[in-house]
């Protein structure tokens, strides 16, 4: 028994030795719970790992854990998006197309300013030296000023990316996003597409790009306010990143190609031990023996904020679904309207992966989140897909095509649409069956996207990341898109054409005994 002691032992002390154990800054300056619930995990096993992982955010542990340590406190810097986006502020988005310049700007280079914050500021000008950072881990969405931390700290930077990767990240790692074959993620578009929606797919990109580019310009002088005026510029930062980590998954999104500097890792928020139901909620669950529908439009949306003919619908629709129980998660169910069915049990906070992990849920009715919906793919549950903005769309979309899932237009919801597609996916077995051979695949990997994501984290802390950048990093579009060589084959054939035909006259010439000029006129006479 001793002996095996100490055999733990020592595989313990290998498996993470001093020399092993890095000091890593992750800085997550967006105020969306949604998003920080990838970076906890990710942070969390880190720290686990026995690395000493300082984080910058708003979202402070609430229970201590070993090695993790809350360096600058963010919260209450700015409102937090949590339960508070109405369905007012998403339809002005979609109407005015402007969800880009929101990214770039508002979900930006405002949050840039963060690095005022006193606490911020203290470690921007005298970073820990006992030990120094060996790594920045930020996220790649809006803020690319964070990007420039490597260089300030002299370390490398990992990308993190919430979903599937947006058109101006593949350019920080020149990763190739043809839009050919590559659907935009901000599209709706899937692979293989016919010529019309390839046009709208590259007009899409290319328009993202450019307004992306455009509207976080302003983020260059953020960097030199607050980094120093001899920081390097946005556009360098953003070249700097040595890998970025995608929440995506060939199973959902499809096949692409990917340099080694980016890391497919998608899922890698679901926990894979989790907590043990509040044993009110636990009962309610398990007396649901007809089965229940849980409904949730994520930590931002507001369910209550919908118009009241919606609700109404809903209201009217879930009534109907009787004996089988409906769960809601609701911010505010005060501020619902009166006559909610007794089926329907609302709670303002759910914890989500047990509630879909249990084995009496039927049906996830959701807006198309992508962390949701990896949650209830893990759990192979079939959806209803209420689309809102930005990717939730194509995630939809997606799943419809794979049949795990039925859409509805949030702008046309009728109580005789939410009954036919409530009636589709619990009457049609084959919804379920899909869900759970898609559950088999996104869940069947060489090793947990946790595991990954670590892994290549301390890849590149060990080797500098300068490894995994791609060569085309060195070559203009021009180059890229092979502009420059098809005009070479181009000048080549015209002038090899135009020496044939020299060749050809002046030998007509010579055989007639006239001279060129009179060849060439007489080719014209004729």
């Amino acid at each position: 028994m001793r002996m095996f002691g100490f055999n733990v032992l020592l595989v313990i002390i290998a498996a993470i030795s001093p020399g092993e154990a890095y000091r890593i800054l992750g800085v997550f300056p967006l105020n969306g719970k949604s998003h920080f619930v990838m970076f906890d995990q990710l942070m969390k096993g880190l720290a686990k790992r026995g690395h000493q992982v300082d984080v910058v955010s708003h979202f402070p542990l609430k229970k201590p854990l070993p090695n993790y340590t809350d360096v600058v406190d963010l919260s209450g810097t700015m409102p937090a998006v949590l339960n508070n986006m109405t369905y007012d502020f998403v339809k002005s988005v979609l109407t005015n197309s402007a969800v880009v310049p929101l990214l770039a700007t508002q979900f930006g280079g405002e949050l840039c300013d963060l690095m005022d914050h006193p606490r911020f500021r203290e470690i921007i000008k005298n970073p820990p030296k006992d030990p120094p950072y060996d790594l920045v881990i930020t996220e790649i969405f809006g803020s690319s000023c964070y990007l420039a931390l490597g260089q300030h700290f002299n370390v490398p930077v990992v990308g993190v990316a919430t979903c599937v990767l947006m058109p101006w990240t593949n350019d920080m790692v020149a990763n190739p996003d043809n839009p050919a074959y590559i659907p935009n993620v901000l599209s709706d578009n899937f692979a293989p597409m016919n010529f019309f929606q390839r046009v709208k797919n590259a007009l899409s990109l290319w328009k993202a790009k450019w307004d992306f580019n455009s509207y976080s310009a302003y983020q260059d002088d953020k960097i030199k306010k607050y980094l120093g005026p001899n920081s390097i510029s946005l556009r360098e930062a953003e070249r700097n990143v040595s890998l970025i980590l995608a929440n995506s998954h060939y199973s959902l999104h499809g096949v692409r190609p990917y340099t080694t500097a980016v890391v497919e890792v998608g899922g890698l928020h679901i926990p894979q031990e989790v907590d043990a139901l509040p044993k009110d909620l636990q009962k309610w669950l398990d007396d649901s023996k007809d089965g229940f529908v849980y409904m949730s439009f994520g930590s931002m949306i507001k369910i209550e904020s919908f118009p009241k003919e919606t609700l109404a619908a809903l209201y009217n629709s879930l009534k109907k679904l009787a004996p089988v129980r409906v769960l809601i998660k609701i911010a505010k169910p005060q501020e619902l309207p009166p006559g909610l069915p007794s089926n329907v049990l609302t709670l303002s906070w759910v914890p989500q992966v047990p509630v879909l992990n249990h084995k009496h849920v039927r049906v996830f009715v959701t807006h198309g989140g992508l962390m949701g919906t990896q949650e209830a793919i893990h759990c192979g549950v079939p959806m209803i897909g209420i689309p809102l903005f930005g990717d939730q769309m194509q995630n939809i979309k997606l799943y419809v095509r794979k049949k795990i899932a039925v859409a509805l237009d949030h702008d046309q919801l009728t109580e005789e649409k939410l009954d036919t597609a409530f009636r589709t996916v619990l009457g049609d077995p084959s919804y379920l069956q899909a869900a759970r051979k898609f559950s088999v695949e996104f869940r069947d990997r060489p090793m947990r996207a946790l595991d990954t994501a670590t892994f290549w984290i301390e890849y590149v802390i060990r080797h500098g990341g300068t490894n995994l950048k791609s060569p085309a990093m060195e070559l203009t579009w021009g180059q890229t898109s092979l502009l420059d060589i098809y005009g070479a084959l181009f000048l080549s054939v015209a002038l090899s054409a135009y020496l044939v035909k020299v060749i050809i006259t002046t030998l007509i010439a010579i055989v007639t005994g006239s001279d060129i000029s009179s060849v060439k006129h007489s080719k014209k006479v004729k």
